[in-house]
């Protein structure tokens, strides 16, 4: 294992220290418990925003707190969700009046320890709502799951949502508006290569030099099936082919987002976009926005998903307005 850390143990808290030093503009990281919270909250009559998850994922959550999208993010150990007690106190320091939303990838640790996390915040007097992000159409349960995991679909939920309480929308909209991304949006992944988790030491799963994955998870859970190597117009297809299946679109505009596993060149990233818009504009859609970069990833993992998000003229409008973090920055 080559790897840039000091001892595995410290890889969470070392990070949140460099990044905390490199973004103090922006955020506000506190330790022990760990969460992030954008530097000016709480902000007063404002829905507060508050995601998480297991670390490893990087720039998911931290790097998409600040304006117009996230309030806090609570980050875990390595792939492991973050306990209530984080949550709850990223929760309560967002909290401006208006209530709280929390946005949950449908991972069973995450979803049970948001949920015990707004409990103990509405004994607080502490209004919570959650909506949980299922975008990947790769599989219908895992021993991860259950029901479709949460995947890169989750980005544009922050965005759109965190968007919706930046113009002062109530919890009850902003809550209608995360469940609405939700439900138009799908995501499909592939692995060419496994990952290494700093404290296991060893790769997490096994691919021969001439296989891939279809369908992976953003923990390298499996997919659909291992195929040998392939083009890369042969793989999007792949990808493509289930995203559209899924969502049955008769026309439309949409939003293509090519996300990077954190191991793949962007100039792969944009061959695959350049084939998938060619697919999607073939079945008859429009491609009015587009998202390519290195998002939501899996350590170093080489490999990509494909998300598509149905819109309209609320979800365009959301998408185009400002936001200001680490990771996302326009408009502003």
């Amino acid at each position: 294992m080559k790897k840039l850390i000091n001892d595995p143990a410290d890889v969470v808290p070392e990070t949140l220290k460099g990044f905390a030093a490199a973004n103090a503009d922006l955020v506000t990281v506190h330790f022990d418990p760990d969460y992030v919270v954008r530097a000016d909250a709480p902000i007063q009559g404002k829905v507060g925003l508050v995601s998480g998850g297991g670390s490893g994922h990087e720039p998911l959550h931290a790097g998409f707190v600040g304006q117009g999208m996230l309030d806090a993010a609570v980050p875990g150990a390595v792939f492991t969700s973050p306990t209530p007690d984080p949550i709850l106190e990223a929760t309560k320091a967002v909290d401006g009046g208006a209530g709280v939303l929390h946005i949950v990838k449908n991972y069973t640790g995450d979803v049970l320890n948001f949920e015990t996390a707004a409990e103990l915040a509405e004994l607080e007097d502490i209004t919570v709502k959650a909506v949980v992000v299922n975008d990947d159409v790769a599989v219908e349960d895992s021993t991860w799951t259950a029901g479709r995991r949460g995947v890169a679909g989750t980005v544009l939920v922050e965005k759109i949502a965190g968007a919706a309480a930046e113009r002062g929308d109530d919890l009850d909209a902003v809550t209608a508006v995360a469940e609405k991304v939700i439900g138009q949006v799908r995501s499909m992944g592939v692995a060419l290569t496994a990952c290494t988790v700093p404290h296991a030491g060893k790769p997490s799963f096994d691919l021969g030099e001439d296989e891939i994955e279809i369908g992976i998870g953003i923990h390298g859970e499996p997919g659909r099936h291992r195929i040998p190597l392939a083009s890369a117009n042969e793989i999007t297809d792949q990808l493509v082919d289930p995203i559209l299946a899924d969502l049955n679109l008769d026309g439309g505009q949409v939003l293509l987002f090519v996300n990077g596993m954190g191991g793949t060149p962007e100039s792969e990233l944009y061959i695959v976009y350049a084939h998938a818009r060619e697919r999607l504009e073939a079945a008859g859609l429009e491609v009015t926005r587009s998202l390519v970069g290195n998002y939501i990833t899996s350590l170093e993992m080489q490999g990509c998903s494909i998300t598509v998000l149905k819109l309209d003229d609320e979800l365009t409008a959301l998408w185009d307005a400002p936001v200001k973090t680490v990771a996302l920055r326009r408009g502003v």
